[in-house]
């Protein structure tokens, strides 16, 4: 026991002190999706912390993402055959990310190297996995794109290149905006820390997004009991319906 406390004192004592460890908080770790949920704002902050002085002559930069849980998707191709318009041609993502925010200080193909992209899958591009078994496919870029491109106008996929503020390459904060179209589940949030295109740190959370108790409860009856579902609803709509005739004829009398 005591050789392998040393030996781990060692190896500890011969790994190189980080220059520049990245420090980040959020404004908050867990949403409730109420009925009147109209989306919110995440703030994304925190500092750089240095073992000596900042370096000269280097590009500092900060990327925040916050990624929804990941589900399949099926994407279809149009083609005009005899005047009509139909589907010809389609792929299956085998995840993609239901919700997709990427902020940085800057272009991401401008601070950030294609090597280090790939590795941390940071760009909206690479966060989409393919389906394997769609290689036949001749162009399946332009059906991620397509996805992209549809998300994008739904506010669920973001990018936000001038978003993060870096003050004195010591402190940023960012503030990304959460839809009200969000489903359920854990939304990891990453923050990198990238010198010359390089992340030399990161930092990672995760944001809780639940329904509240009476939407969770409703929403488990229509899809586990859906005649209990359908029942309460029509009581509801007759129990309403009767009390805009009674308080009608009072008004009346």
């Amino acid at each position: 026991m005591r050789v392998v406390v040393l030996l781990a004192l060692l190896i500890a004592a011969a790994l190189p002190v980080r220059a520049e460890e990245i420090l980040a908080g959020l404004s908050q770790k867990q949403l409730s999706l109420t009925v009147n949920f109209e989306g919110s704002e995440i703030l994304v902050y925190g500092a750089v912390r240095r073992e000596g002085p900042i370096p000269e002559d280097s590009d500092l930069n900060v990327i925040v993402t916050i990624e929804g849980p990941p589900v399949p998707a099926v994407i279809w191709r149009k083609a005009r055959r005899m005047g009509v318009w139909v589907n010809v041609e389609s792929m299956r993502i085998r995840a993609a990310p239901s919700f997709y925010a990427v902020a940085a200080t800057g272009p991401l193909e401008r601070i950030l190297g294609m090597d280090d992209d790939l590795r941390h899958r940071i760009s909206t591009r690479l966060a989409i996995f393919e389906a394997r078994e769609d290689a036949t496919v001749a162009n399946p870029a332009a059906f991620s794109d397509a996805l992209i491109r549809i998300r994008s106008r739904e506010d669920l996929y973001q990018q936000l290149e001038t978003a993060v503020t870096l003050e004195r390459d010591t402190l940023f904060s960012s503030t990304i905006s959460l839809p009200k179209n969000l489903i359920e589940g854990t939304y990891a949030t990453r923050v990198f820390l990238v010198r010359d295109g390089v992340v030399i740190d990161r930092y990672d959370a995760e944001i809780d997004v639940q329904k509240a108790v009476l939407e969770r409860w409703l929403y488990n009856m229509a899809y586990e009991s859906p005649f209990m579902y359908g029942a309460l609803a029509l009581l509801i709509a007759l129990f309403f319906g009767w009390g805009a005739s009674a308080a009608f004829r009072i008004l009346r009398a």
